[in-house]
């Protein structure tokens, strides 16, 4: 009995969290660019959702994703969850009175920032779904506009920015969605385009 050998392997039962993190970015996403595109003001809405939904819920996400080995969720749910809740600190901490407020052309980097690492992220996409290649696409396409809005101070940029940043949230909303979905029924209901990789 001593010598024998016993092969022992541990199974992952948890549940997919990558629907809950693509709900969060996605509705924080299409509110935050609703008053982008000049529907309502910027308000304890947009800012509650941004730090529990958008920020918190989606740094949980990402917790539970390097859990499950993988890299890509880990990181770009963690850090998108990061993204909003320093949105909310640069609108807040002005507010103090501790920090001033910062510059349209500081505003104009942090977002061109988030967009390159957003670039970057979207080239992973290709190994993944359609789906997420049209998240991450239009994504890049949001903070670019955004940046540019800055940068220039030209208003019609941002409210350019809010539409396509409502189609942004919406795709990952729909994301989110068609996975929960596709498990519930056993069968793809809601198409996400799966990339098949040839080996």
């Amino acid at each position: 009995m001593a010598n024998e050998s016993q092969n022992l392997s541990l199974q992952d039962t948890t549940a997919n969290p990558a629907p809950l993190g693509l709900l969060g970015f996605g509705m924080t996403t299409v509110l935050l660019n609703l008053h982008n595109a000049g529907f309502f003001p910027l308000d304890a809405m947009i800012l509650g959702m941004g730090i529990f939904y958008g920020g918190l819920g989606q740094i949980l996400v990402g917790i539970m994703e390097w859990k499950k080995n993988n890299t890509f969720g880990a990181t770009a749910f963690t850090s998108y969850g990061l993204f909003w809740l320093t949105l909310v600190a640069l609108i807040l901490l002005p507010k103090t009175g501790v920090v001033e407020a910062s510059s349209p052309f500081a505003m104009g980097c942090y977002l061109s920032m988030w967009g390159l690492f957003s670039a970057f992220l979207f080239l992973g996409t290709f190994r993944l779904s359609r789906a997420l290649q049209v998240v991450f696409g239009s994504l890049v396409l949001l903070f670019a506009l955004l940046a540019a809005a800055d940068f220039t101070g030209n208003h019609a940029l941002k409210v350019i920015a809010g539409y396509e940043g409502i189609f942004c949230g919406l795709s990952a909303f729909y994301t989110g969605l068609a996975q929960v979905m596709n498990e519930v029924f056993d069968r793809e209901v809601a198409p996400l385009g799966a990339i098949v990789i040839k080996k």
